[in-house]
């Protein structure tokens, strides 16, 4: 969720800070210009002052005694152009003849930025607002201020400055408000970070807390400090559900324990009557051999269910344990059984180690090895297998019984199932649900798959790496 959220954050908050920069942006640019602008029509306001006393036009019978004034006009667009590089001229009104101008070969142009300046400087108005010069343009600023005497228009002055030092303010002003740009939005992109962290960690808690409910961790809950307000009333209803969860769940195994536990006296009085009653009739007496099988067979259902009961709910004493000694343990305690059926069991246990709960795992083996070789015909074999690999470690017990079809495969484990085709095979049908609790107490797993050309293949699965510490109540 953090990966689809931050960048909705950053895009909105760079959208915010775009719309601001830019604007500022052309501000700048524009202020910048119109210092210019201004200072540029201080000095053409200057220009047309001096140029006031020079009152003849070009030809005219006047001549003689302005040459003075007209000399000192020259010599004052002389020196503005030598210190500043910006040509400027008085032109009179056809705009081909100049009062003074500098450079000298410089005239007004025919067309152009120059020509329309002159030409609104004609009708007696000022260059007020010539076109924005921007970093990546080499144009030139052009202002134009008219001459006055007596209320008429008789010359116009004229500047065309270079835009590059503008044009270097403006971009160095860029750069100031892009680097604050830069660093409002890493500010922007760290205070997203925050508050998507504390937004997302009471559900990134929720979702830890919820797969250790999952796994068996009933006594996992989730911290009700910290995140929004209605996260926190979120983990507080969670707290309540799982709590009602595991009462649920504590009542069920306490009934199925109890009951198991209450009806085994009862049936235990049930099958002693039955013997004595066995003794009254004749030997081999067809009835009372099958009352006797199927109370033994509902012991077995009780003690089963008691055991499934207690390995469901029973905290794993896990330990660093020799996996491969523990299944050659288990597997010479079987060799006598398996060769009483005649099936040859072997085992290939090399020592290797792993984090699991001996006793557990012990019981968890001894149910697989059994149904091997309960279902392995005489003269099959059952071979057992150790190996580790990365995470895990395993013990894969396969046989050349008849194996299972996908249909069954897809079963096998559920409570008191039983394949339709071992219905007459002793069994309660409890016994891999029993190891399946077992393994999961710990970690560990188990998993059913075909044997080539036949039977059947069982994967046992143990962690190799300690388990992270159980969070206590509240604590996260």
């Amino acid at each position: 969720m953090r990966t689809r959220l931050l960048p909705l954050l950053i895009v909105l908050l760079a959208a915010v800070l775009l719309a601001l920069g830019i604007p500022l942006a052309g501000s700048l640019a524009a202020a910048q210009q119109q210092r210019v602008v201004v200072d540029r029509m201080d000095d053409a306001a200057r220009f047309a002052a001096l140029a006031q006393f020079v009152t003849d036009g070009p030809g005219g019978s006047r001549r003689t005694t302005t040459d003075e004034r007209r000399a000192s006009l020259r010599s004052e667009l002389e020196s503005y152009y030598d210190v500043y590089g910006i040509r400027a001229g008085v032109f009179y009104r056809k705009g081909t003849e100049a009062m003074a101008n500098a450079p000298g070969d410089w005239f007004v142009p025919r067309a152009g930025e120059v020509r329309r300046a002159f030409d609104e400087a004609l009708l007696s108005r000022r260059s007020h607002d010539p076109p924005q010069a921007w970093p990546w343009q080499h144009s030139r600023l052009v202002v134009a201020s008219p001459v006055i005497r007596d209320g008429d228009v008789v010359a116009v002055v004229v500047t065309d400055s270079p835009t590059e030092q503008l044009r270097s303010r403006i971009l160095h002003g860029w750069l100031v408000i892009g680097a604050g740009e830069i660093a409002a939005m890493l500010l922007a992109v760290g205070a997203a970070l925050r508050l998507t962290g504390w937004v997302l960690k009471p559900v990134r808690v929720l979702d830890a807390t919820t797969h250790d409910i999952a796994t068996g961790r009933l006594k996992s809950r989730v911290a009700v400090a910290g995140g929004p307000p209605e996260l926190r009333r979120l983990a507080r209803s969670f707290n309540e559900m799982a709590h009602n969860v595991e009462a649920v769940l504590e009542q069920q195994r306490a009934f199925v324990a109890d009951a198991s536990h209450q009806l085994r006296n009862p049936l235990a009085a049930l099958l002693l009557r039955i013997e004595l009653l066995a003794l009254e009739l004749p030997e081999n007496h067809a009835e009372i051999a099958s009352v006797r099988t199927e109370g033994k067979r509902l012991a077995q259902v009780l003690d089963d269910l008691l055991d499934l009961a207690l390995a469901e709910h029973a905290e794993a004493d896990l330990g660093l344990t020799d996996i491969g000694a523990l299944a050659g343990e288990r597997v010479a305690a079987w060799a006598p059984a398996a060769g009483a059926k005649g099936v040859s069991l072997t085992g290939d246990c090399p020592p290797t180690t792993a984090w699991a709960d001996p006793i557990a795992l012990s019981s968890a083996l001894d149910a697989v090895i059994d149904n091997a070789v309960k279902f392995t015909p005489e003269g099959g074999t059952v071979e057992v297998a150790v190996s580790a690999d990365g995470d895990t470690t395993t013990v894969v017990v396969t046989d050349t019984g008849p194996g299972l079809t996908d249909e069954e495969l897809a079963r096998v484990g559920d409570r008191f199932w039983r394949s339709g085709r071992h219905q007459n095979v002793k069994g309660s049908g409890l016994g891999l649900s029993i190891t399946r609790a077992l393994l999961a107490a710990g970690g560990g797993s188990v998993d059913f798959a075909h044997q080539e050309p036949r039977g059947l293949r069982v994967t046992v699965s143990v962690p190799r790496h300690p388990p992270a510490a159980e969070p206590t109540p509240g604590a996260r």
